[in-house]
């Protein structure tokens, strides 16, 4: 189950501890919230809402319009059930205290079932974030939160045990970031030098140490996955764990073969440097000076 984060309880508090949350406030960064919706599909309800403080007003501008970029490109996958929170941090601070994630300092947002926790894009750089940094990451990491609405409910999605490799490959395949994480070159003189090390079944004991490999190994996958199984059978994936299944019995029903089997495979594709020669499936984009860090996920519990 997601724990509940600084923001959501800030705006659960009581009038009898209006003193309380005054001095929490400076802390949590929910003091004086403004908010703006964004609705994500007639009839079901759902929203995307953006929580923020006065000083990032120019900042929720950025996020709504990177929200309203997001959605026809999310609706691929399906559609949300529930709204999800976009909670604008005002420091990277506030953010590593709403995650829970202290010492990450490449962080810049981190994605739930029903909200998303943002450092506020004006202070990624000095000169804070250009629309199309926030429309990536925004892409990015709706992608998580709808993954998890799909294949799950609130109380259910960090029970379906869903892989590192599966979850950061299907927000970097969404997003088009092949071009920001390792190539398949890369993968291969990795496997090649580490032949006991594997950034797709050890990739949540490797991401911090060798979080590029990590990042590149899942996206590649996903990438071979959606290209060799089409893109309807990862949505059948999700279905598959809508239905109760958890991750491993979800895929193998939908792929026809089991999870380990097709990591195998592509293994084999890579060491054998199957690759060279073949079609890509989205054109190379310019890699940027200074791209915006990936962020992981959280880890189902």
């Amino acid at each position: 189950m997601s724990q509940e984060s600084p923001a959501t309880r800030c705006r659960r508090g009581s009038p009898g501890w209006a003193g309380v949350l005054l001095g929490l406030s400076l802390l949590t960064g929910c003091y004086a919230s403004q908010s703006a919706r964004v609705l994500v599909s007639k009839g079901t309800g759902a929203g995307i809402d953006v929580e923020y403080q006065p000083r990032d007003t120019e900042a929720a501008v950025q996020v709504k319009l990177a929200v309203e970029r997001a959605i026809p490109r999310l609706q691929r996958w399906g559609t949300f059930d529930d709204t999800v929170t976009i909670v604008v941090h005002p420091n990277h601070a506030a953010l590593e205290r709403a995650a829970n994630r202290p010492g990450h300092d490449f962080l810049r947002a981190w994605a739930r079932y029903e909200q998303i926790e943002l450092q506020s894009p004006r202070t990624w750089t000095a000169r804070g974030a250009s629309q199309s940094q926030v429309d990536e990451l925004l892409l990015h990491e709706l992608t998580h939160s709808l993954m998890y609405q799909v294949a799950s409910d609130r109380l259910g999605w960090t029970r379906k045990r869903i892989p590192l490799w599966f979850r950061e490959g299907m927000a970097s395949y969404t997003a088009e970031q092949g071009y920001r994480v390792s190539s398949l070159d890369d993968l291969e003189h990795y496997w090649r030098q580490h032949p006991n090390a594997d950034p797709l079944s050890q990739a949540d004991a490797l991401y911090q140490s060798e979080s590029g490999i990590v990042y590149g190994a899942a996206h590649h996958a996903f990438t071979f996955l959606a290209r060799r199984y089409g893109e309807d059978t990862i949505r059948k994936v999700l279905r598959g764990m809508s239905q109760g299944p958890d991750f491993d019995s979800a895929f193998q029903r939908a792929v026809g073969v089991t999870q380990e089997s097709f990591l195998q495979d592509f293994r084999r594709y890579v060491r054998l440097r199957g690759f060279k020669g073949a079609r890509q499936l989205h054109p190379a984009r310019p890699r940027p000076a200074n791209p915006m860090p990936l962020a992981p996920s959280p880890a189902p519990q």
